[in-house]
């Protein structure tokens, strides 16, 4: 059982809640649960744990150096057909014989998924139950009711 050991289930975060709210104290859950008060008044405000948050940005000490090039050579083949642009696995190969790049293609790869995924467009549909969709055009009413 992971109670105590600093991180906490889900399972454990019902248990603690269903405790205090059936009368247990908070003092009383952290004794019976093996963890902190701090840890019992943290799970009874939220009702599932919170999820990770990265503090900093991923560092890349191999990769940073090139970063710049392959988001030239990235940038660049937008203007030329999809068949000839370039793959993860081909700016790996270029970067290893061309810039002497000595990483691997796990981290190229990587990089270029999380640069698409920002690129990327998004959409928010916009959907309004039946009868709350509104259109205004007050405006021109007037003209409407004078034409017929």
């Amino acid at each position: 059982m992971q109670e105590g050991l600093g991180i906490y289930t889900v399972e454990l975060y019902l248990k603690v809640r269903l405790a205090c709210s059936e009368g247990m104290s908070r003092r009383q859950a952290a004794e019976h649960f093996n963890i902190s008060r701090d840890s019992v008044a943290k799970m009874v405000s939220c009702s599932t744990p919170p999820g990770y948050q990265r503090q900093l940005p991923i560092r890349r000490p191999k990769l940073d150096a090139f970063v710049s090039t392959i988001d030239h050579w990235l940038d660049e083949d937008l203007k030329v057909p999809h068949k000839q642009r370039h793959t993860a696995k081909r700016v790996f190969d270029r970067l290893r014989d061309e810039r002497g790049f000595t990483g691997g293609y796990t981290i190229i790869k990587d990089y270029i998924r999380e640069r698409d995924q920002r690129r990327q467009e998004v959409f928010v549909p916009l959907s309004h139950p039946t009868g709350h969709g509104q259109i205004d055009r007050w405006h021109d009413l007037p003209n409407h009711i004078a034409s017929h």
